[in-house]
């Protein structure tokens, strides 16, 4: 009870923004959102001044001097306006938004104008005070309880135009409560059964019925038969759920859509046609179903049903409570299975998965209870939540993980505290749910074999402190990562188009993330919450990012969003960050200034984009990071001579650290003498100084902690290897350095870590290993010698003083803090006298 009273807040917190005051401006008393270049819709009011009394809205209206036509009432609109009396929708409105008015408790008149087409779900829902109402003959469609609990509606004119009406949109109203019992219309849709059926009723809708509403004949045991019109052109949701003495049914050629589960539960049907003229649906070859015939999706089945092999999918709720199936075949052809499919089939004993599917809706074979035997053929890459629950075959595997084929479907049992999990290779989806509440999950490995992670995967496993996502996984579902407080580290693979609605939704251990250039979308609220975040690095591939996607991310300092064009946004996207400074690529520094939500940011700065390149001083460098690049290949011609690599490099105005040298960088630079790296610098790459068989000595900065394999491969005439830093950085394998640079070339490394250099791998290959640095008196030029050199060096240094490598406490022999003509001749005294 507690997570669901967490998550409860949650979705709490969310909905209240939603229905609070974003808008786009105001004008005479109504609030707008702009919806295009030449659209508005009407929009909430703030809290503290909600509309109230007459509105009228304008068909027209004008801001900045340009004109707007009002085309939508939008979403929670005038919801909870309990001071409204009436409302004037003007012709220019084509639909009415959910929630718009819901709650206008004081609402007594609404007049419609004769554009509108759609009333959304709860439209008017608990307008107690309205007592009748017209809606013109524009309207289609009608929502799910759109005007629900009107106690005092007593007349409603529905005109013939309506072919959709929503699942209790009229319930809880005198219009509907005093219609006599048995088959209600609206209009000439059948609208819903009222009152106990009788049983071994049959039912003949009048001729001109245009549909059937959703949930209209729900659980009537009693109805056998039912002969529908040609002029009925829909079936809605659940329609005939649950009509358990339903044998028969056909469709007639009218029929452009069914609803979702429009004949689940009806668990006595045997036979089902479809007319041959039907353009929508068909039922090939006497097969017994229901099928979509330009997606190939079978949508209704029964116990007598042979899917054919043109079916390319099952659909949601096709079979379920289908009591009496005890077997079924599925053919190669399909694909998916659907949400439900299967589920409560409890006769259903085996079944085969066939190569070809690929993913198991949600439910799918839930409760199947005589299931014992399900063989999967390993294409599965996604299976959905519950989808084999209350079965024998899953009630009979052991605690611990469970794997559904090459899926991990569920962890069955309790998970004991600081649990690691490494996933099987060749696994190649984490199911719905898959971990979910397995709060003594602390680590889990997951191989590249992994395509996509679904839905709450890991929901709540608040112990997880970080996540690895391959570059294999393309899709990370909703809620996938959702409550894990303790994700402090999470690394997104380059694959992965999307990341879904709130993915990582209260990861409040987050400090950064890095969305990569292969994601196109991010969902609602997928960041919401993450209130430790302080950067973000969104890839210039994102085109939209959903509402509430960073709000609550309070720290939030550093935004970097690398799209050349804005991605879409809504106002609360990035609801309490707009103090953030937000880099963007240099070139569309204005668009984003000038785009809407966007130019809600104070601080916009324009910057070099990752994976530009550019040259300085010779050198060639690729942008890694807003403020860093790494050296790459010479684009006209090799390297050559002496190279210095600077810690950091200016170009345009801005200035990056050096911090990485690229494979290949100097490959085959063979009139390449030496090379100082500096310590800016932190990975050296594979091959980056192959072939190099001029070079002769390189400097490794004290930064550097790993060198990629054949660095320095055929490097033949080194002499110097001097590493400036006292922990040796990690060499990939034996050949970053050839046999013999590691048998001519003197390696330098700190004095005082010579041992700790011999006893590393493949830095103890070295056969000459010496120290270099301050702890040598008169050592001035820190090469582990002293000699003539270093009075040459100590003369130049006092002649030109540039001290660039100078060891100071070397050079100070007289010891008065300052280099000077007397420490020249301490030196040279040593030298003479041997000390």
């Amino acid at each position: 009870m507690k997570h669901l009273f967490s998550l409860s807040l949650v979705l709490l917190a969310l909905l209240l923004p939603a229905t609070a005051a974003a808008y786009d401006f105001y004008a005479n008393g109504i609030y707008y959102n702009i919806v295009s270049c030449n659209e508005v819709s009407v929009t909430s009011s703030p809290s503290s001044n909600k509309y109230s009394g007459d509105v009228t809205i304008p068909a027209t209206v004008t801001y900045c001097g340009k004109a707007y036509s009002v085309t939508s009432i939008g979403n929670y609109a005038f919801q909870n306006c309990t001071g409204l009396t009436s409302v004037t929708i003007p012709h220019s409105v084509t639909s009415v938004g959910e929630y718009a008015f819901s709650d206008c408790t004081g609402l007594t008149s609404i007049t419609m104008g004769n554009s509108v087409t759609s009333i959304g779900d709860y439209a008017f829902y608990d307008c107690t005070g309205l007592t009748s109402i017209t809606i013109p003959n524009s309207v289609t469609s009608i929502g799910d309880s759109a005007f629900s609990s009107c106690c005092s509606l007593t007349s409603i004119d529905i005109p013939n135009t309506v072919t959709s009406i929503g699942i209790n949109a009229f319930y809880g109203t005198p219009w509907y409560d005093d219609q006599p019992d048995g088959l209600v219309y609206a209009g000439l849709v059948a609208y819903k059964y009222k009152g106990m059926m009788p049983s071994e009723t049959s039912i003949t809708l009048r001729d001109g019925t245009l549909g059937i509403a959703g949930f209209a004949f729900r659980n009537c045991s009693g109805l056998t038969s039912i002969s529908i019109p040609n002029s009925v052109t829909s079936i809605g949701y659940s329609a005939f759920s649950g009509c358990s003495s339903l044998t028969s049914i056909t469709i007639p050629y009218s029929v452009t859509l069914i609803g979702n589960s429009a004949f689940s539960y009806c668990s006595s049907l045997t036979s089902i046609v479809v007319a041959n003229d039907n353009s929508t649906y068909d039922s090939r070859g006497n097969c017994n179903a229901i099928i979509e015939t330009a997606s190939n999706r079978l949508i209704v089945g029964c116990k007598n049903t042979i899917i054919p092999n043109s079916v390319a999918s099952i659909g949601d709720y096709a079979f379920s409570g289908c009591y009496k199936l005890t077997s079924i075949t599925i053919p190669n052809s399909v694909t998916s299975i659907g949400n439900a499919a299967f589920q409560n089939c409890i006769r259903l004993t085996s079944v085969t998965i066939p190569s070809s599917v690929t993913s198991i809706g949600n439910s799918a074979f839930d409760a199947c209870t005589s299931l014992t035997s399900i063989d999967f053929l390993n294409s599965v890459t996604s299976i959905g939540s519950n989808a084999f629950d209350r079965t024998p075959w899953y009630n009979n595997q052991p605690d611990g993980l469970v794997y559904a084929g090459l899926v991990a479907y569920k962890y069955k049992g309790t998970m004991p505290s600081g649990t690691n999990i490494t996933l099987r290779d060749g696994t190649l989806g984490i199911a719905c749910k898959a971990f979910e509440f397995c709060s003594g999950l602390t680590s889990i490995d997951i191989p590249n074999s992994v395509i996509t992670i679904g839905d709450y995967a890991f929901w709540y496993c608040s112990n997880l402190n970080s996540i690895d996502i391959p570059n294999s996984v393309t899709t990370i579902c909703d809620w996938a990562f959702c409550d894990c407080s303790g994700l402090n580290s999470v690394s997104i693979g380059n694959s992965v188009t999307s990341i879904g609605d709130y993915a990582f939704c209260d990861c409040s251990g987050l400090t950064s993330i890095d969305i990569p250039n292969s994601v196109i979308t991010i969902g609602e609220a997928a960041f919401n919450g993450c209130g430790g975040m302080t950067s973000v690095t969104i890839g210039h591939s994102v085109t939209s990012i959903g509402d509430f996607a960073f709000s609550g991310c309070g720290v939030l300092t550093v935004i970097n969003s690398f799209a050349l064009v804005p991605p879409t946004i809504w106002y609360d996207t990035f609801i309490w960050c707009y103090g953030a400074t937000l880099y963007v690529p240099k070139e569309v520094v204005n668009a984003y200034k000038a785009a809407t939500y966007w130019n809600n940011f104070t601080n916009i700065v324009g910057v070099i984009l990752p994976g530009y390149t550019f040259e300085v001083n010779g050198i060639y460098y690729r942008v890694t990071d807003t403020d860093a690049v790494s050296v790459i290949a010479n684009e006209e011609a090799y390297y050559t001579g002496d190279v210095v690599i600077l810690e950091s490099v200016t170009y345009e105005g801005y200035t990056f650290a050096v911090t990485g040298i690229e494979n290949n960088a100097f490959d085959g630079c063979f009139e390449l003498t030496s090379v100082a790296i500096p310590n800016s610098v932190e990975t050296i790459g594979e091959q980056a100084f192959q072939g190099c068989t001029g070079l002769t000595s390189v400097t490794i900065g004290s930064g550097v902690t790993s060198i990629g394999a054949k660095a320095f491969n055929y490097c033949n005439a080194l002499e110097t290897v001097k590493c400036v830093g006292t922990v040796p950085p990690v060499m990939a394998s034996a050949d970053c350095f050839s046999t013999a640079a590691y048998n001519r070339a003197t390696l330098l490394v700190p004095r005082n870590s010579e041992a700790t250099y011999a006893a590393t791998d493949y830095w103890y290959k070295f056969a000459h290993i010496d120290g270099w640095g301050s702890a040598g008196r008169g050592d001035v030029d820190g090469d582990g010698h002293v000699n003539i050199a270093d009075v040459t060096f100590l003369i130049d240094v006092l002649l030109t003083g540039d001290s660039e490598g100078l060891y100071f406490e070397s050079a100070d022999l007289n010891i008065n803090g300052r280099l000077d003509i007397g420490d020249v001749t301490s030196l040279i005294d040593d030298l003479l006298n041997g000390n």
